[in-house]
């Protein structure tokens, strides 16, 4: 009789316990995002920062590739993501994925790729690189192969360019851009907004009345099918969620690329704008 009563105080207390870790597990979140793109860094670190400090949710954020963070939101295994380019660049996950996911709209407007001049530059067209000798006949690119350079190639057969596009990476793409804007040189590179080298000088998209590059793009944020059930104040707040310019989350990329860790330049954005946090989660 003793042993039963001691099995059955067991049996309780494994309950209890269960039912306490079921709760604490309803109360973390999974976010994935790429750690390749500041923009998606930034963007998944200041929400993530939100969502535990004025929402009371742990979150844990795994880097993952693109296709792997579509197929675990999809999947239920993460519970959201919020760097899904839309209708185009991910046009091929959404297609394959929209019935299994929720879309909570766009956290970036006005995502766009295309040929970036530093504002004190004269050409204002893609068009006028023909007749602008200052470039030098050179476009500065990045990684060979990449979306913008395969448009890039496009957009000097359309416009009759005599121009080589001069293959390099990210990180020599910009250093080409410093030297140019510390001696006010002409350069055009190819880029892509949000990206944190709009924050850190005064540079513009030339135009491009061909329509090469495409239209702007939206960057989404995306929950599983149950993030709603599981956490209805974080899929609100999902909902809520949007930069307001380049210029806004350009100053959180900006912190990251001069150094500091991610989640310390998020906490540092969320404690200086707590009116643009309250309208988030309001």
């Amino acid at each position: 009789m003793k042993m039963r009563r001691l099995l059955g105080a067991g049996a309780v207390l494994a309950l209890a316990m269960g039912s306490t870790l079921a709760a604490a597990d309803s109360k973390t979140l999974s976010i994935g995002y790429v750690d390749g793109w500041s923009d998606s860094v930034a963007t998944t670190h200041v929400a993530a920062e939100v969502i535990k400090q004025k929402l009371g949710y742990d979150v844990k954020l795994q880097a993952v590739a693109t296709g792997i963070m579509w197929q675990g939101v999809a999947t239920g295994k993460l519970d959201a993501m919020l760097s899904a380019w839309l209708p185009v660049t991910h046009g091929e996950y959404w297609a394959k994925n929209k019935d299994k996911v929720v879309d909570y709209g766009p956290n970036f407007k006005d995502a766009k790729i295309g040929l970036i001049v530093p504002e004190y530059v004269k050409a204002v067209s893609i068009a006028d690189l023909k007749t602008d000798t200052t470039f030098k006949n050179k476009i500065v690119g990045i990684d060979a192969g990449s979306g913008v350079m395969l448009k890039t190639d496009q957009a000097i057969k359309d416009y009759g360019l005599d121009y080589k596009l001069q293959a390099s990476s990210g990180a020599a793409m910009i250093a080409e851009l410093t030297r140019a804007e510390d001696k006010k040189d002409s350069i055009a590179v190819t880029g892509w907004v949000p990206h944190w080298m709009f924050a850190k000088w005064k540079l513009r998209f030339l135009e491009d009345p061909k329509g090469v590059y495409g239209a702007a793009e939206t960057v989404n944020s995306i929950g599983s099918k149950g993030l709603e059930a599981k956490a209805p104040e974080v899929a609100k707040f999902l909902h809520n969620f949007q930069w307001a310019s380049k210029d806004e989350i350009g100053e959180v990329m900006l912190a990251i690329q001069d150094g500091a860790k991610p989640d310390a330049a998020a906490k540092d954005w969320v404690a200086k704008h707590p009116e643009r946090v309250a309208e988030w989660i309001k």
